[in-house]
């Protein structure tokens, strides 16, 4: 369900990690990821300035790339940001080490993630459809999950164009063996 010729994310854009998987006696946030029930995912959307109906500055949740990650080191968030988003583009982020400065090369940094919520509403629809939806999903076929999450997700406004979309994108792809759905994480 990715298109090959989509366009990176670009402007002001959220940038965070989640964790999927249930509970862990005993651990919390990213020392977690050592359990083989847990899996690290990077994130991050559009944010679409507009004026509302009272003339007032508001923001929106554009469009979101996700992808599962072993870590988040600076060098992999700089795989993930490269891969996901238009250098030159203003990145949200909270004060998590691994947006450093090298990992940032080449976009400008806003690290005032607290204040903004668009990523952390992707996420949490992300987790409520994996469990409400499929009942959870093992880590190894995770990515595809999330490319269709991404896809659903960048058309939640616009279905029958979604289903059009599907369909030439189907056209121009080769059938996949059950060995190449489950990708490796990409390393960066």
């Amino acid at each position: 369900m990715v298109n090959d010729a989509r366009s990176p994310l670009y402007g002001q854009v959220e940038a965070d990690e989640t964790i999927i998987g249930g509970k862990i006696k005993g651990k919390r946030g990213r020392g977690v990821i050592s359990d083989s029930r847990k899996s690290l995912v990077f994130g991050a959307v559009e944010v679409i300035s507009y004026m509302d109906k009272h003339k007032a500055h508001a923001e929106k949740a554009g469009r979101i790339r996700l992808a599962k990650a072993e870590r988040a080191d600076e060098e992999s968030i700089k795989f993930f940001l490269n891969q996901s988003v238009a250098k030159g583009s203003i990145i949200r982020s909270d004060g998590w080490k691994g947006y450093s400065k090298t990992a940032l090369k080449g976009y400008r940094h806003d690290p005032s993630l607290e204040q903004a919520q668009h990523i952390h509403r992707a996420f949490g629809n992300l987790k409520i459809w994996l469990n409400g939806t499929h009942h959870g999903v093992s880590p190894k076929y995770l990515q595809a999950y999330l490319h269709e999450f991404v896809f659903r997700y960048n058309r939640r406004k616009t279905p029958l164009a979604a289903f059009q979309t599907l369909l030439g994108i189907a056209t121009q792809k080769s059938h996949v063996t059950q060995r190449e759905f489950v990708q490796p994480v990409p390393r960066g």
